[in-house]
């Protein structure tokens, strides 16, 4: 399974301790051991890094740890190609969206519930972190 975290499921795990730090954990868990692929992308890279500092004010060792664990991730292709198809509430869902599209993401999960009430874009499921977690938790 290709499973594509958002930026805010990221953000949380790594500056709060509750859902998304667990999800985070046991997909990790899973990485490659079940064949969970884990996928994240530049454009995530930069919006964590970016929250961190100016939201949680965090810099220099906190970020670069997150860093470092987003870059055990697959790496996202190019996702300038691709357009996805929907009414977005937000129109800078569209480049994370397009990342997970381009990435052949098999599961979407955000903590975005105007995301998560669209239930899927051209058949990627996009999922709250708790449904991701419960579903996660079936395979191991």
């Amino acid at each position: 399974m290709r499973l594509f975290l958002d930026s805010n499921v990221w953000v949380s795990a790594f500056a709060t301790k509750g859902l998304c730090r667990e999800l985070v954990e046991l997909a990790l868990g899973l990485h490659s051991r079940e064949n969970i692929v884990l996928i994240a992308g530049r454009h995530v890279a930069e919006e964590v890094a970016r929250i961190l500092h100016e939201k949680f004010k965090l810099s220099g060792e906190p970020i670069s740890a997150a860093l470092e664990v987003l870059a055990l991730c697959e790496s996202t292709p190019d996702e300038a190609d691709w357009h996805p198809q929907g009414d977005f509430p937000d129109a800078g869902d569209i480049a994370i969206i397009a990342a997970a599209l381009a990435a052949k993401a098999d599961l979407f999960v955000t903590g975005d519930k105007a995301l998560v009430a669209l239930g899927a874009v051209e058949n990627l499921p996009i999922l709250d972190p708790r449904t991701a977690y419960l579903r996660l938790r079936g395979l191991g």
